[in-house]
């Protein structure tokens, strides 16, 4: 969409000059900067493990120095007695004979005694006559990764526990069922633990934007899968998204997490939505599709910037799948404001993802909302849903609201669903505050 007041760019012309310049600026950057720098470590190492070289990323990580490192140690020498044996026995071999490994976990030594999660990758170089030169290595930091696998594990051997327990218990004495009540209450709660870490319990302040959230779940004995998040990009703006990853449980739980710190890194990088989105893409099938295992999500990604002089507050989106947004004016208007062109996340090895932009006048309204919404079910049979348009008049008769307001109304609606609805929903509202007559 065009600004307010602005003719229409029917060619792109700002798009590609704003692609040439974030293009000219990656290329200024040298291929040693980019080594040294890289977001992950690097190293090289002769055939029998010597370190030959590698980056400032990993010495940071390990709070080694470069010259106690370089032609001093092995590989070896540097990860866990856990990880040497493991490298020794199956790493090293599996090489030799494949020529490449990829994401292999092993646990490396840091200073001070710490421990380091990684994940390794490794590929043999060879020379023109097929004889192996050297081995390069990539190592990912997987310490959150791992925190948060073991305490899936961790919930995960409870409610197994819990679960025996209740077995057990049901054969037995009206104070053993009491006891399986007990446990399937921890259980419970376990699971709202791990919920409310998918998702920030409150958003930030924001100078000049109004915003409500609210996250309903449709289950309290399930992981839902419906993430959201607002985030500053630094110079005024902000990065908002929200989405629903596919599945229930623990697995869905670990996709979630995943977007969420993908979503998060990327828009550091590049706060441009598409860009965003398309990073996103790649890390999902990388990690899933292409590995079998094809898991996907929808999500819409944006980035607001409030505090324009005249009370405006431009707003730009980018979709991958996911139902579009809905703009309630100050005026009483109400309308979605469509991405078109963006997939399913994590699908296909490349996506396209258009941006779609406006402007939030004051008293204006952006919502934001998961499919359990428009997809529950409606009247006395639960056969009919209940739809875009029943949520477009929803907004309508609501209309003008504040964020909260507008946030307030939909959970009561929620409610009065009852067994109708059956999927867990997300609901982010930001709005432009509403001019009061001093400011006019």
């Amino acid at each position: 969409m065009c600004r307010t007041g602005e003719e229409p760019d029917p060619v792109g012309i700002g798009d590609v000059v704003g692609t040439d310049a974030a293009f000219t600026a990656l290329l200024e950057d040298s291929a040693e900067d980019l080594y040294e720098a890289a977001p992950c470590g690097y190293l090289s190492t002769l055939m029998d493990g010597t370190i030959a070289k590698i980056n400032t990323t990993l010495l940071d990580w390990l709070g080694l120095t470069r010259e106690t490192v370089v032609g001093r140690l092995r590989f070896p020498d540097l990860l866990t007695v856990g990880g040497k044996l493991y490298h020794e026995t199956h790493f090293a071999p599996l090489l030799r004979m494949q020529g490449e490994l990829r994401g292999i976990a092993l646990e490396m030594k840091a200073a001070e005694g710490r421990r380091l999660p990684v994940l390794v990758s490794s590929v043999v170089k060879h020379g023109s006559e097929g004889e192996p030169l050297l081995i390069r290595t990539t190592v990912f930091d997987a310490s959150d990764r791992h925190a948060y696998e073991q305490e899936l594990l961790r919930r995960r051997k409870e409610a197994e526990q819990a679960r025996t327990e209740a077995e057990r218990a049901h054969a037995e004495a009206e104070a053993a069922r009491r006891q399986a009540e007990a446990d399937r209450e921890r259980l419970s709660d376990a699971l709202a633990v791990l919920q409310r870490s998918l998702a920030p319990s409150s958003l930030p302040a924001v100078p000049g934007l109004e915003v409500a959230v609210s996250y309903h779940t449709a289950s309290p004995d399930r992981l839902g899968g419906d993430f959201y998040d607002l985030f500053p990009l630094g110079g005024g703006r902000w990065a908002f998204f929200l989405g629903d990853v596919c599945g229930k449980g623990p697995q869905a739980a670990s996709l979630t997490s995943l977007t969420r710190y993908t979503l998060h890194a990327a828009a550091l990088h590049d706060p441009e939505p598409t860009a965003a989105l398309t990073t996103l893409n790649a890390v999902l099938h990388e990690r899933y599709t292409a590995s079998g295992d094809p898991r996907y999500c929808t999500v819409i990604f944006g980035v607001i910037e409030p505090g324009a002089d005249d009370g405006h507050t431009t707003v730009r989106l980018a979709s991958g799948g996911h139902p579009p947004a809905l703009v309630i004016r100050a005026d009483g208007r109400t309308d979605y404001l469509h991405t078109p062109g963006g997939l399913l996340v994590g699908i296909l090895p490349t996506a396209p993802f258009s941006t779609a932009q406006t402007t939030l006048a004051p008293g204006d309204t952006l919502l934001l909302y998961t499919d359990g919404l428009t997809e529950a079910r409606t009247g006395p049979t639960r056969e009919h849903m209940f739809g875009d348009d029943a949520l477009r008049a929803f907004a309508t008769d609501h209309a003008p609201t504040t964020p909260q307001q507008l946030i307030t109304a939909l959970t009561g609606l929620l409610e009065g669903f009852g067994d109708g609805l059956d999927d867990d929903t997300a609901l982010l509202a930001l709005g432009a505050p509403a001019a009061h007559p001093t400011d006019r």
